[in-house]
């Protein structure tokens, strides 16, 4: 991976921030999903991201993560489930999608590319 510039990392505080900014990708028509691996026996969790047309380049990639040290996110599901209205947002874990919820995969990592390592 001669070359690649390495993505800069942002930790996001809650897991609910990451997954908002995933549902509002979504929102707007792009696929997006959350990468899930193990680092140092917590789980991570992250979104790529570019911030496009900075300055004279072409975007900066961005890796948005939260790392799971209290095992909190169930390992067994592979959805999570947001669904927002006047009365505030839900979200949930889920094996599978459900009507009504903007529906995001979590795609589970042998280990990271090097790019975010």
């Amino acid at each position: 991976m001669e070359g690649i510039q390495k993505a800069i990392k942002i930790r996001v505080k809650s897991f609910a921030d990451l997954a908002r900014m995933a549902a509002s990708s979504i929102a707007l028509g792009q696929a997006t999903y959350i990468i899930r691996y193990v680092d140092g026996g917590s789980a991570v969790y992250g979104i790529m991201a570019v911030f496009r047309d900075y300055y004279k380049l072409y975007g900066i990639p961005l890796f948005y993560y939260y790392v799971d040290t209290e095992g909190e996110i169930p390992k067994d599901k592979n959805y999570v489930l947001i669904k927002t209205d006047v009365s505030g947002e839900i979200i949930e874990f889920s094996k599978g999608t459900k009507a009504g919820y903007i529906v995001i995969p979590i795609i589970n990592l042998h280990e990271p590319p090097d790019f975010i390592k």
